[in-house]
């Protein structure tokens, strides 16, 4: 009777801490929501969370929309058990583009490339973020005025605040949205969707 119990508590605990980071900024943001319409995002469905050549073509082609980048790369979702879209676009952009090693890209990688790995490797693992937000801050540096490459930042900020600080969860992506002068280059349903989730961790800064 007590080994049943003990297995019971174990599995409880296992769902328990599955729920809590399922249940957080990168995971309960759905940004492609907002894009359902592009085709590109409809693509990215039909693509069962595995990124494609086309995905990576549409990523890397400077004259699509940041956000709609974003919002590919959001509709291509996480899982539990984690994912390796990060390293299918590392392996192309050095196949492809000329770049090095991972090294070679991080120094030298477009402010959306950098922004697409991040955010790629953020929802890869979303238990581990650090290497994902290196990414992130260098593509910031190279687009500090763009109100998508902040809030990105943002949430893997937020991702790594729940470990602990949930007030600074929730001031991670507040002091983006204090920010009147950045550009405005992410579709306003898309906001909404973001603060719609982060605003219920308010509560922990009073």
């Amino acid at each position: 009777m007590k080994i049943r119990f003990i297995a019971f508590v174990l599995i409880s605990l296992v769902f328990t801490c599955k729920s809590v980071y399922a249940d957080s900024p990168l995971t309960s943001t759905n940004i492609s929501k907002a894009y359902q319409d592009l085709s590109i995002v409809i693509k990215a469905t039909e693509a069962e969370g595995i990124l494609t050549n086309e995905l990576i073509e549409y990523l890397l082609n400077e004259e699509n929309p940041i956000a709609n980048k974003i919002a590919l790369i959001n509709e291509l979702g996480w899982d539990i058990d984690g994912k390796n879209n990060a390293a299918i676009f590392l392996d192309y952009l050095i196949q492809k583009q000329g770049y090095g090693d991972q090294e070679d890209f991080l120094n030298n990688g477009k402010d959306f490339e950098l922004l697409s790995m991040a955010y790629l490797k953020a929802l890869d693992d979303y238990f581990n973020v650090s290497e994902a937000l290196i990414y992130a801050e260098r593509a910031l540096s190279k687009n500090s005025e763009s109100y998508t490459y902040n809030i990105i930042t943002a949430l893997i900020e937020a991702q790594i605040a729940t470990r602990g600080d949930w007030c600074k969860v929730y001031k991670s992506t507040d002091q983006v949205r204090t920010k009147t002068s950045l550009e405005t280059d992410m579709r306003d349903e898309a906001v909404t969707i973001i603060f719609d989730y982060m605003d219920s961790y308010k509560k922990y800064c009073n």
